[in-house]
């Protein structure tokens, strides 16, 4: 059957999981942690590792697969990006509303299908972000767009941490327990079937033995402080092959990273991203983050003082009304971030003196106008007030985004260009 493409923005959920410290402990054996690393493992004291919020939301992706009608013999996870606004407490009940976001038609290769969630406790806090990319190999040549291709530089030197890890041959069986019961994973058979010589691992069990590394290197025994974990799949690892994380700083409080098979020297998973430091709203009266997140700190203005914006600002002076921001953007868009970008960024801003714009990307040119764009690539929402503090410095966008004040929708990815494009 053909991707349902009727599935794309329909609510999905909510989907709701009771947990306790043993599912917690359970979760935390599964991606290798053990006597030591207690914290993780024993209740008297137990942290979660902010991964095990991919164990919550495994009925989430069955769901998406189901509602996207996706060939399950040939789908695969590639991609995954979970953005934490608060600590995961280590009992409670668990929530998850999202919706299929687009289809991306890969041709002979197969078809993407994005998903995205949002998860809250039972405490009424809202704990994380995911934005899920699944591959359907059997699934392409529908006649839809490609997917846009994004590209992230790593540091031309030797890497700051290489963590080196060896899963158990029979790692998969005690990582399905948490809930990811799919027979590729077990089922010597069906993974014949769909073209391995044996199960594989999952993916997302290696995605949280790289979680492990990073926060031994970067956060070790404050997992708490992980905001961000964002990365790209791209091999299958079979059960028992030994692993590298490799792990670059590039400033303060952020670190690009890729997992390796330390007997081929294949790139199991590629393109990581890993935020961290003390999240805003994690803490009765936290001072604001100064680096924001691949979603709002990458591609919308920061909180900064007058002293500290660079010197465009000063040409741009502070605006104090939502059309004098967007007959601005012209004026500062950066044609040379843009040679490869073909992306429309619709603003619905709410409220007074709010209204419609959209920004049309392509071939190194902008076009900026008033209106709704029959096909954006991304949305982003806000009230006209917090949209102008915010283009002047005076809200943070992450505070924005995990307070909801700002929303973003449609192809999420896309909107870390917005910064690069535009010179606020």
């Amino acid at each position: 059957m053909p991707l349902n493409v009727d599935a794309i923005g329909k609510k999905i959920g909510p989907l709701t999981k009771d947990y306790t410290w043993k599912d917690v402990i359970l979760y935390a054996l599964g991606i290798g942690a053990g006597f030591h690393e207690l914290d993780y493992t024993y209740e008297k004291r137990l942290k979660v590792i902010p991964t095990f919020s991919i164990a919550m939301i495994f009925d989430f992706f069955r769901e998406v697969a189901a509602a996207s009608n996706i060939n399950i013999a040939g789908v695969l996870h590639v991609g995954q990006d979970i953005i934490f606004h608060n600590p995961i407490p280590p009992s409670g009940t668990m929530t998850t509303e999202g919706m299929i976001t687009n289809y991306y038609d890969k041709g002979t290769k197969g078809a993407l299908v994005a998903a995205q969630s949002e998860t809250s406790h039972s405490t009424g806090k809202k704990l994380f972000t995911s934005i899920i990319t699944l591959f359907g190999r059997l699934d392409g040549g529908f006649g839809g767009k490609n997917a846009p291709h994004e590209t992230l530089d790593f540091p031309d030197r030797e890497p700051d941490f290489i963590v080196v890890a060896t899963p158990s041959p029979d790692q998969p069986l005690l990582y399905r327990l948490s809930g990811d019961t799919f027979g590729l994973h077990v089922d010597a058979e069906f993974a014949k079937m769909v073209g391995f010589e044996k199960p594989i691992m999952h993916g997302l069990c290696t995605y949280g033995f790289a979680c492990r590394a990073l926060m031994t290197s970067l956060t070790p025994g404050e997992p708490e402080t992980v905001r961000r974990l964002a990365c790209r799949f791209l091999q299958a690892l079979y059960p028992g092959e030994p692993i590298k994380t490799l792990v670059w700083r590039t400033r303060e409080g952020m670190a690009v990273w890729r997992t390796i098979n330390a007997n081929t020297g294949d790139v199991v998973i590629d393109r990581g991203v890993f935020e961290y430091g003390e999240i805003p709203s994690a803490r009765e009266g936290a001072r604001e983050h100064k680096h924001l997140n691949h979603l709002t700190g990458d591609n919308l203005p920061t909180s900064r003082t007058k002293e500290d914006r660079p010197a465009v600002d000063a040409e741009i002076g502070e605006l104090s009304m939502v059309k004098a921001i967007f007959e601005k953007m012209p004026s500062i868009f950066n044609a040379d971030a843009a040679k490869d970008v073909d992306a429309t960024f619709q603003f619905n801003i709410s409220g007074e003196g709010g209204g419609d714009w959209y920004a049309e990307v392509k071939g190194g040119a902008c076009k900026v106008e008033a209106g709704v764009h029959p096909n954006p690539t991304t949305t982003i929402k806000m009230d006209a007030a917090d949209f102008v503090d915010m283009i002047n410095g005076k809200l943070s966008a992450m505070q924005a985004f995990t307070s909801g004040k700002l929303k973003i929708g449609g192809d999420i990815m896309k909107s870390q260009l917005i910064t690069r494009l535009f010179k606020f």
